[in-house]
């Protein structure tokens, strides 16, 4: 898993860290945000679904909001002392009309 942020903790969606041996448990370690739709994006998407295509407001929202959650869930690691997080996944769900929630979990590990 690739993301745009610095950091000497390393992500995996795998249960472990190939070439690594996981030598400590901390525990789940979480992250999220919750952002709103902005109105001029909402008439953005209206023009889009008339002629289709990528509505890349929206998806620069999603990035932004995935990255947030994930430079969230990496700062609750380090502070556990883990310099690794396996099992990283992903949750989206509906707050509010108009507002969503991102979620970035995983397991906190320390690996060698």
């Amino acid at each position: 898993m690739q993301l745009d942020i610095a950091t000497d903790i390393i992500l995996s969606n795998t249960e472990t860290v190939p070439g690594k041996k996981i030598t400590e448990f901390y525990g789940v370690v979480t992250g999220n945000t919750v952002r709103a739709k902005h109105v001029g994006r909402d008439i953005m998407a209206g023009l889009k679904n008339i002629v289709g295509g990528e509505l890349k407001g929206y998806t620069e929202l999603l990035q932004d909001s995935r990255r947030e959650a994930t430079e969230r869930m990496i700062e609750q690691a380090t502070a556990m002392g883990a310099n690794a997080v396996v099992n990283v996944r992903f949750a989206t769900s509906s707050i509010t009309q108009g507002a969503s929630e991102l979620f970035a979990y995983g397991t906190a590990v320390r690996v060698i």
